[in-house]
């Protein structure tokens, strides 16, 4: 029996476990305590809220937006031309949606891209820094494949606007 394997026992008793273990509890609490009437959910353009997912969920002082791909408003084409153009469409779209919410891209806290081919980094960067002058937090990941076959899927969180 291997002593040194990482159980879930185990992990509660070391201190990064302890941390881990109390914000998902935390996360998990939360999560439970939103009530449909505090949360205000944005379906997607076009799907008379058919759609499985929300496009934004605006919440206390926040605006969770779905990952947006780089389609073509209107259609189920992605913006041909490779990662740059479809970078641009995709942020295109994160703008137009959280306008739509009452953000804007000024208010972006934090991002996350996931690209299809990590190799592609540079070239989504360099449309991406277009965007964001403020520079939010972002985290970017390699993924193996994406919905529609796209090279990138962005989503962010933003403050929402004051109700002031």
């Amino acid at each position: 029996m291997n002593r040194n394997r990482l159980t879930p026992s185990r992990i509660c008793h070391t201190r990064a476990g302890r941390l881990s273990v109390a914000l998902l509890g935390s996360l998990l609490g939360a999560c439970a305590t939103v009530a449909d009437d505090e949360a205000v959910y944005h379906a997607p353009p076009g799907s008379d809220g058919k759609a499985p997912y929300s496009e934004a969920v605006v919440y206390d002082d926040f605006i969770f937006l779905a990952g947006q791909l780089g389609i073509v408003p209107g259609t189920r084409q992605l913006a041909e031309g490779g990662i740059g153009p479809e970078t641009r469409q995709a942020l295109q779209n994160t703008q137009a949606a959280l306008e739509r919410a009452g953000g804007s891209m000024d208010s972006v806290l934090k991002c996350t891209v996931f690209l299809a081919d990590i190799a592609d980094w540079a070239a989504m960067n360099k449309v991406y820094v277009e965007f964001f002058p403020n520079k939010p937090a972002r985290s970017a990941v390699g993924n193996i494949g994406l919905g529609l076959n796209a090279k990138v899927e962005i989503e962010c969180i933003a403050a929402a606007p004051d109700d002031d």
